[in-house]
């Protein structure tokens, strides 16, 4: 018997397993992402209520009405962003029809020269357009269904949010009993670490979304083009989703200021703004304000926000960066998966051969 249970199975078989364990695992993810989204996004809000939860009830505050409270407040501050983003999109309605009738003068100037330059004819152009169009619509109802499906998300959240505070005890004491009394001290070090993770990872971000805004509002204030708070904004929100968010949050004022103005210039300003601002938030924004206990290799960001927007859509492009974060953190507290810690890791190979040198 304890010559079976260290036995040792070659690799070829264990890899199949790993890789249809891995298969069913994300299958059953993909099946149950009805339930399993609005409850990550619950787990995580709960996270960062849990220190306001605390305060309350240190005032001697009902448990109850402290994790209502916290709630209330939250969907205030919540509802006082969607009001200032609603009356600015009411606004942007006006200049919808100047839009359309604009940008058609615009294509129809492109396609007379590219049958010049370029030799295709207006015909075979139409053609690909409308391939274009077709693809493009179906991509656009894909990405509907996946915003419709974040906002029915919405009407889960308080109530997950709140039984998630409510039974918070229940939960942190069922994980120190299921590894037992001898881990305890691991296991509650593993949790802690999480927890102050994850606060300072979303509170960073909320942080880090208000400057953007308020650089990407400036400039594009500056620079004269239209509704330029409403596409700061909504260009602040999209960099949360990383490297794809930044590219469509520099497409959408391009895109209107090539519409409603008559020269290149002002596009290309913006291109060059948004890199700036881009830069800051990479290199002084980011480090100072978000100030995350982990760090992600960008090569495991990018393939992480990929795979959680096939998995999830866009809920499972904001969700990828804080689990993967959750699971930096499993790793680097198991000796076994140690190594894995360091794969999703932000160390600087340059780095660790001077250290390495040095220690020759």
């Amino acid at each position: 018997m304890q010559a079976n249970a260290n036995r040792q199975y070659p690799f070829l078989i264990k890899a199949p397993l790993i890789l249809i364990g891995l298969y069913l695992f994300f299958y059953f993810l993909f099946l149950l992402k009805e339930i399993l989204v609005p409850f990550a996004f619950a787990g995580l809000i709960a996270i960062l209520l849990n220190p306001l939860c605390n305060r309350l009830e240190r005032a001697r505050i009902p448990k109850v009405w402290a994790i209502s409270l916290s709630l209330l407040i939250a969907a205030l501050l919540l509802a006082g962003l969607l009001y200032f983003l609603s009356s600015q999109i009411s606004q942007f309605g006006e200049l919808v029809p100047t839009l359309k009738t604009r940008s058609q003068e615009l294509m129809g100037e492109l396609q007379q020269w590219v049958a010049l330059k370029l030799g295709i004819s207006m015909q075979k152009q139409t053609d690909m357009l409308h391939k274009l169009t077709d693809n493009g619509q179906q991509y656009l109802g894909q990405t509907l269904g996946s915003i419709f499906g974040v906002l029915g998300v919405f009407f889960l959240l308080p109530v997950y949010t709140f039984l998630l505070l409510l039974y918070k005890n229940q939960l942190v004491n069922f994980i120190y009993e299921s590894f037992g009394s001898e881990h305890k001290d691991h296991v509650q070090d593993v949790l802690q670490s999480t927890k102050g993770a994850i606060q300072s990872y979303i509170a960073g971000l909320l942080i880090e979304t208000a400057i953007i805004a308020v650089l990407n509002s400036v400039a594009l204030l500056i620079l004269g083009v239209k509704y330029a708070i409403l596409l700061g904004t909504i260009g602040a929100i999209l960099n949360l989703i990383p490297y794809i968010g930044g590219l469509i949050a520099i497409a959408l004022p391009v895109m209107i200021a090539t519409v409603t103005n008559d020269n290149f210039t002002t596009p290309l300003l913006i291109v060059g703004v948004y890199l700036l601002i881009q830069f800051i938030d990479n290199h002084l924004i980011v480090p100072k304000v978000v100030a995350s206990k982990v760090s992600i290799n960008a090569l495991i960001s990018i393939v992480v926000v990929l795979m959680g927007g096939a998995l999830w859509g866009v809920s499972g492009m904001f969700l990828s960066i804080p689990f993967v974060a959750i699971l930096k953190i499993i790793f680097d507290h198991i000796d076994g998966l140690k190594p894995w810690g360091k794969l999703l890791g932000d160390n600087n190979p340059g780095n660790l051969v001077r250290s390495n040198h040095k220690k020759e």
